[in-house]
């Protein structure tokens, strides 16, 4: 695997991204201005929509992507409390990577909400938080819900990315658990609760083509295509909606994601 925990040493690339360095550098650079109109548009929707509270107090915790904080979770989390889930942030700081502080940190906010609510806790992980999330589900397998995985890698090939510089000066600064490749090789089979992985192909960030999971070899798994940023699918509209709609299904009834379903529900017209 190399000395590199994530792979990025001696990946191919993806397909349509010379040097192997993620999506196309167009895509980056429209990042910025798409985040502000996907964020501009989710809170213009949420004033219009009806509150359905859907969420049934479920509780959810939310992860962000590496670099990120729960500040950049905010929108998401508020538009699930707009819909009656019991939403909590991780309360780690910024997301650093793999070290001992942040594993240890995770389980034991994880536990902490567990035990608050005395239930299976949904868990919502953006980029590199869905990464944390499948970690979540293996650890817990009988008391996460559900993952919901926006953006996020789920093999090698999805792990060259644009943000793979920032990984490894990551790494010389914090340091790296010596439990993060074992980790990281769990993790890239199959997750043993129910799953969704929300991919665009317009991810200026992380490879679209890693983002998906194969269904084939994943119990109740299934992918979601989204017209999305990266950095923006805890904000755009569309994505929201999914987020919602898969954490309101009844699990005893799991059925593979429907936009007609979740728009008519929405809308109120089912």
């Amino acid at each position: 695997m190399g000395d590199r925990v994530y792979d990025f040493e001696g990946d191919k690339g993806s397909e349509g991204t010379p040097g192997g360095d993620g999506p196309a550098r167009a895509l980056l650079l429209l990042e910025l201005p798409r985040v502000a109109g996907e964020y501009a548009a989710s809170r213009a929707v949420d004033l219009v929509a009806p509150r359905r509270p859907t969420g049934d107090g479920r509780p959810v915790l939310v992860i962000p992507g590496f670099h990120a904080t729960d500040g950049l979770t905010r929108r998401l989390r508020s538009h699930l409390k707009r819909h009656d889930f019991r939403v909590h942030g991780w309360g780690q700081g910024a997301n650093i990577g793999l070290t001992d502080e942040l594993i240890d940190g995770l389980a034991d906010r994880f536990e902490e909400i567990r035990k608050r609510y005395d239930e299976p806790v949904s868990v919502v992980g953006w980029s590199f938080g869905g990464v944390l999330a499948r970690g979540l589900a293996h650890t817990y397998p009988g008391d996460v819900r559900q993952i919901v995985c926006l953006g996020s890698p789920w093999r090698a090939d999805g792990e060259k990315t644009r943000a793979t510089a920032m990984f490894e000066r990551s790494r010389r600064k914090h340091g790296i658990s010596d439990r993060a490749k074992p980790m990281i090789d769990l993790l890239r089979g199959p997750v043993p609760v129910p799953t969704t992985a929300v991919w665009s192909k317009t991810d200026g960030i992380v490879p679209w083509r890693g983002c998906r999971v194969d269904v084939s070899v994943y119990p109740r798994a299934e992918n979601v295509a989204v017209p999305s940023s990266h950095v923006g699918m805890v904000a755009n509209p569309l994505v929201l909606d999914v987020v919602v709609d898969r954490l309101s299904q009844d699990l005893e009834d799991w059925h593979e994601f429907s936009w007609r379903r979740a728009l008519a529900q929405k809308w109120g017209a089912a």
